[in-house]
Order: structure tokens, then C-alpha cells, then sequence
């Protein structure tokens, strides 16, 4: 518990009505989950506005209130705590309330378009390998050591963020990696708190719905970098055309990774094959257990990473040689007759572009490519006739079905991503997600691969607004079990 003037030291206030300087118990900022003795804030959301709120959180016991409206009505022996930016205080009395965990933790963060899920999760499982205890927080699971919790956004918020990080020191972790999505930056979940280091992976369309401009997203992102200490160090991508934008004016020590030109971290593909990579990284020859140009980028990041952490180079070498790729992220079922199914992640074109490159560098001229990819409904339309066009552009056969509908109807979102095929014919449109990976194995031939985009790790189908389950995974081994004697 703190008193309520302990939280305030890092926020900008523009007007306190005293209730007492009460005693907190709680942080909140959703009204159903307030508590006697609990500090609300009033936060405008996408859907809501918090402010709307506070009559009802007083009424369930709260003692303060965090607003950036005074109400008009107020109740006798609350607290009344004005700011310019709920989000922003929220971030910084969080932090104070948990006793800054993060200052306590060797705090890495990793943000781009894609790769962050891959990148944190290989950072967690190496150091876990190498004998430290670490934390992670990503897209598939929040991790506390060896217990795991499941996830509910890429990046949580502030309160959790914090409550999870105090955990982490008081459970023995030395390490916290975790994904910083431009959501979370945009909307200062990650204030307050401290980061040793920071990774840029990449960057391409996506989000837009959210930021509503690519020039915006682009300054979420960047402000993760703009708000470095002086003593952490940044790790950017300068293969891609924002990984110097990323870093201009950063305070922190830069450094920088490429497959292409000289670099702090420079790595060649030496030999690439469905079951793994020969790479020349940084100097040393290794072979990985993962596959991909995107892949390749992944691992330097890692290592470049776990080097700057003071890791020794051999002994980061040796345990990336150990590691197996992450749930959902180039997942590979073979059939005995030779057909593979890939299951990926894959929501974004440039994703899509480069999970289809790989399977390109493999496959030979007599195998198929059979591509089953869909687009999320509520999300960015501009990227569906993108995809769409990537996908009849390198596949035998597409197939166009659902992925995560939610409120719009499935047969609109196909609509919008065949706008993009242009005068192609090698496609179908299959909206049932579940025929339509059945399809694909039936279509496919002795040793041909079946590409599954867009879901990768996810086991459901937002239909409207419910959750019903559904695994690629499973959906994949059941259709090649029936058509290519999967055992």
C-alpha cells in the first residue's frame, strides 16, 4: 500500500482537491474492477471515456480519482487528482506503486512490424538455457520464469505491466524481454519505465486503422527510442529504410545490424534448407535450427543483444545453435509422402512477401505452392488487396478465407482483398477457414507445401464478438491425415 502522495512525484498535476491523502490498495482503471480503497483513472479510450465512469467507481469504494476533466460533482473524502494525460500519470504512478521494478531488471524491448514475438521469445529461451532467470512478455504468453501466464495484449497495460515486473525481481528474474507494439507506445504504457536496451526490427504498413497514417505510426515507434536514457543502447535495423529514422537524435548508444553492407553485426546466409540455416555471424560459421532471410535478421538481433548484455560470444553462439523456432512462426508439418504444411504468423504483406520468399528458396520447380491467407475484419483495409497480390503473384493456387472476421462480414473482407488480384484466375475463395485448409490438402500433390498465413500461434476465430476455437495447427495435421497418410 502507498498513500497517494507517494505516486505523485513523477506527475504533472495540474489541480489536487484534496480528499486526505488516503491510502491506496489499488490501481484501476476499468470501474468493474475497483476495490475499496482503490485509485481510479478516468482514461478516454477507442470505445469509451473513462471520465463517464467515475460516479461509479466511487460508488464501488474508490478514494481517488486520476482525470483529466475536474467533474463538476464531486463526493466529500475523495481525492480529486487532475492532469494533462491520464495515460501518461497512470504510467508513472504505476511504476511508483510497484516500487520501480524495472530499474531492478536488465529491461530489453523489442519493437518493429514483425519479428518482435520471435526475437523476444529466442531472447527469453537462451538466457532461461544459459542458467538466468528471466521474464517475458509477448503476443503468445507473458512468462515469469518457468510459469506462464496467459496473454492478453502484445504489450499490457501500465498497471499490469508493473505488477508483472515486481513479481519478476521478487522471483529471483535477472532479465525481462518484452514486445513494445506501437499501441503501447502511443498510448504511454511503457512510461516510467526503465530499459536497458531496445531492438528495431523492421517496418511496414500496419496499424493503420489505429494511427490512422503511416507517418504516424512511424513516430509511435520512434518515441520508444526518443525516450532512451543516456546509459541504454539501441539496436536498429539498417537494412530497412527506417531503421536509421529510428535512431536519429536517441540519446542511447546505437548500434547497427545488416545482411547487406558493413555493420556492427554483419551476417551472410551461407546455405539455407526447409530444416534449417548455415550462417556466417559476425565472423563465425553456425548452423541454426530456423530458416528464412527474416529469420537470419531475428538471430542477429538476438545475438547483438545478448552480446550488449555482456554475454560471451562463444557462449551465445553455441546456445543460438540450440534453439527451436517459436510456436506459430515458420512451423513446419511433413506428411510421410513428403508434403509440408507451413503455419505462420504471417498478417502483414511485407510478412507475408517474406515467409514466401523463404518457402521460394526451398521449393523446386516441380512442387506446388498452395497459399490459404485471409485478413482480419475491424483492422487495416488498406493492406488486404496488398496481400491478396502478393499471394496469386508467387502461389500455384491461393485460397481466400476467413482470419479473425469479427464484425464484418467475411464475404466483404474477400471482396476487398480480390480488388487486388488484378487479372490473375489462380485463386479460390473459400470464406470457411476449416474447408478451406481441407481444400489445400486435397489440392496439394506428393511433396508440394501448403502455406497457412495469419493466425500462426492463435487457437481461435473471432467471429462477431466472440472467441470460438480454432488452431491452424491442428486444422492442418487433420486434412493431411485424411489426403497425405500424416501419422
Amino acid at each position: 500500500m502507498k498513500r497517494l502522495n507517494e505516486l505523485l512525484d513523477d506527475v504533472r498535476v495540474t489541480e489536487i482537491i484534496d480528499g486526505g491523502n488516503p491510502e491506496i490498495n489499488a490501481l484501476v482503471y476499468d470501474s468493474r474492477a475497483v476495490e475499496a480503497g482503490s485509485c481510479f483513472f478516468a482514461v478516454r479510450g477507442t470505445a469509451s471515456d473513462g471520465h463517464n465512469y467515475i460516479a461509479s467507481a466511487i460508488e464501488r469504494g474508490a478514494v481517488a480519482v486520476v482525470c483529466e476533466v475536474m467533474p463538476k460533482q464531486r463526493s466529500e473524502g475523495v481525492a480529486y487528482v487532475c492532469v494533462e494525460d491520464s495515460n501518461i500519470a497512470m504510467a508513472a504512478m504505476a511504476a511508483a506503486y510497484y516500487d520501480h521494478p524495472s530499474r531492478e531488471l536488465r529491461l530489453v524491448g523489442v519493437t518493429g512490424t514483425n519479428g518482435k514475438t520471435t526475437t523476444a521469445t529466442l531472447l527469453y529461451d537462451m538466457f532461461m538455457a544459459m542458467g538466468y532467470t528471466a521474464g517475458l512478455i509477448s503476443t503468445v504468453v507473458y512468462r515469469i520464469g518457468t510459469r506462464s501466464i496467459t496473454s492478453t495484449h502484445t504489450t499490457p497495460d501500465a498497471i499490469r505491466l508493473n505488477a508483472m515486473m515486481r513479481e519478476m525481481v521478487e522471483c529471483g528474474c535477472d532479465y525481462c524481454f518484452m514486445e513494445v507494439s506501437s499501441h503501447a507506445a502511443a498510448q504511454h504504457r511503457i512510461d516510467g519505465l526503465h530499459f536497458t536496451g531496445a531492438l528495431f526490427t523492421n517496418l511496414t504498413h500496419d496499424h493503420l486503422d489505429y494511427h490512422g497514417t503511416y507517418k504516424e505510426y512511424i513516430r509511435a515507434k520512434k518515441s520508444f527510442f526518443d525516450a532512451l536514457d543516456k546509459d541504454a543502447w539501441a539496436v536498429t535495423n539498417i537494412d530497412d529504410r527506417n531503421g536509421e529514422v529510428m535512431v536519429q537524435n536517441c540519446r542511447a548508444r546505437v548500434r547497427r545490424l545488416s545482411l547487406r553492407s558493413m555493420a556492427d553485426y554483419r551476417t551472410k546466409i551461407v546455405e539455407m534448407h526447409t530444416d534449417g540455416m548455415l550462417l556466417h555471424l559476425d565472423g563465425e560459421e553456425l548452423w541454426v535450427k530456423f530458416t528464412g532471410r527474416f529469420n537470419a535478421y531475428n538471430l542477429t538481433t538476438v545475438y547483438a543483444a545478448a552480446t550488449l548484455l555482456g554475454i560471451d560470444k562463444m557462449e551465445v553462439l553455441t546456445t543460438l545453435s540450440t534453439l527451436t523456432p517459436v510456436s506459430g512462426r515458420f512451423e513446419t508439418i511433413t506428411a510421410t509422402d513428403g508434403t509440408m504444411a507451413v503455419v505462420d504468423y504471417a498478417h502483414t504483406p511485407d510478412a507475408l512477401e517474406n515467409v514466401i520468399a523463404t518457402i521460394e528458396e526451398v521449393r523446386t520447380d516441380d512442387k506446388q505452392l498452395i497459399v490459404v491467407v485471409g485478413c482480419g475484419g475491424d483492422r487495416d483495409r488498406t493492406k488486404r488487396p496488398e496481400m491478396a497480390a502478393i499471394a496469386v503473384r508467387h502461389a500455384t493456387t491461393t485460397i481466400f478465407t476467413s482470419d479473425n472476421p469479427r464484425t464484418e462480414n467475411p464475404e466483404a473482407i474477400l471482396d476487398d482483398m480480390i480488388a487486388g488480384v488484378g487479372d490473375k484466375r489462380n485463386y479460390l475463395r473459400i470464406s470457411d477457414r476449416r474447408e478451406a485448409i481441407r481444400t489445400a490438402a486435397m489440392l496439394a500433390r506428393r511433396g508440394d507445401i501448403i502455406l497457412i498465413a495469419g493466425k500462426g500461434h492463435e487457437d481461435y476465430q473471432i467471429i462477431g464478438t466472440q472467441k470460438h476455437h480454432f488452431d491452424d495447427r491442428e486444422e492442418v495435421r487433420e486434412a493431411l491425415r485424411a489426403t497425405h497418410d500424416l501419422r
